[in-house]
């Protein structure tokens, strides 16, 4: 090679990299640039400003008393018995709504992956609490148990369940059972969606294959329909649980939280907390540690998952 086509080889490559930098570097970068200003202006900016916010004293009725006050907010929170309270009836009322949900998701979606005479009328009754409003099924299930005009505590006391047909929502010890049926009846319809849609992408060349081979009925569920399932069911769970945790929409509206706090929540604790008490930096505080439990769980439960998929 003479002098000249080694210079230019040379200068061609130096003008091919700028063009690789700008098309597999930069470019793509300035087409996701409106999504990821989207993204920071509606999560980012948010999420920092509230956390910022948990290092401060902002209260409404102490105007002249703000300012940053370091961890003082979350020393607060380790000594605060309604936190503490809030804590663990979150944790009941995220298993308790999400395990029901789930167990009748998988029925209704296993129920719905069958040829039956009704089955498009029984689909839309089974998807239809999910297009209901939060606050009319909220208020709805609040009137069936009540006890002078709903029929729940009525129906209860003549199975024997309750010794007379009184409120339970005024019950502190079944107080948190009302919430978790309206919720239940609610949720059911996105594992029941979710669900059914996994369900129906599996080859039926497999429950074929393993009815030849003399499998039962429990045998194809169990070894072809849970592990195709399992994917779908590790991101819904995830999903639901968090959901979930943050829902404070039922119980704010069938019992504010009461009685005694029997069904207060941390979310609908951060709710009272900066809007009844005007405290936003107290509230903010418990809002970021609910955040950091449901990251500890995501985490958790991904890294499962993903052992999972590897073995």
């Amino acid at each position: 090679m003479t002098a000249a086509q080694h210079t230019d080889a040379t200068s061609g490559e130096t003008r091919a990299r700028p063009s690789f930098y700008w098309r597999y570097l930069v470019e793509p970068y300035l087409y996701l640039s409106p999504a990821l200003v989207l993204i920071g202006a509606v999560m980012l900016f948010p999420l920092i400003i509230g956390i910022s916010y948990s290092f401060q004293s902002i209260a409404l009725l102490k105007p002249f008393d703000t300012g940053w006050v370091g961890f003082d907010n979350y020393v607060a929170l380790w000594s605060d018995k309604k936190f503490w309270i809030a804590l663990e009836n979150t944790f009941w009322w995220t298993v308790g709504s999400l395990s029901l949900q789930f167990f009748f998701g998988l029925g209704l979606a296993l129920l719905l992956n069958t040829s039956f005479y009704g089955k498009r009328l029984f689909q839309a009754l089974v998807f239809l609490p999910w297009a209901v409003p939060t606050f009319l099924s909220a208020l709805t299930w609040a009137w069936l148990f009540n006890p002078v005009i709903g029929p729940l505590p009525h129906w209860l006391y003549d199975l024997g369940l309750l010794s007379e047909p009184y409120n339970i929502l005024g019950d502190p010890e079944l107080a948190i059972w009302g919430p978790i049926t309206a919720n239940v009846w609610f949720g059911v319809p996105f594992f029941a969606i979710t669900l059914l849609a996994a369900l129906q992408s599996i080859p039926g060349e497999l429950y074929e294959a393993a009815e030849i081979d003399g499998a039962t009925a429990w045998q194809s569920f169990t070894k072809i329909t849970l592990p195709f399932l399992a994917p779908m069911i590790a991101i819904t769970v995830m999903l639901r649980t968090i959901w979930i945790a943050n829902f404070a929409d039922m119980i704010y509206v069938m019992t504010g939280g009461g009685p005694a706090n029997s069904t207060q929540i941390l979310s609908s604790y951060v709710f009272t907390t900066a809007f009844r008490k005007l405290d936003f930096g107290y509230a903010s505080a418990i809002a970021v540690a609910l955040l950091g439990i449901l990251l500890i769980y995501a985490v958790i439960l991904l890294f499962v998952r993903q052992k999972f998929v590897r073995t």
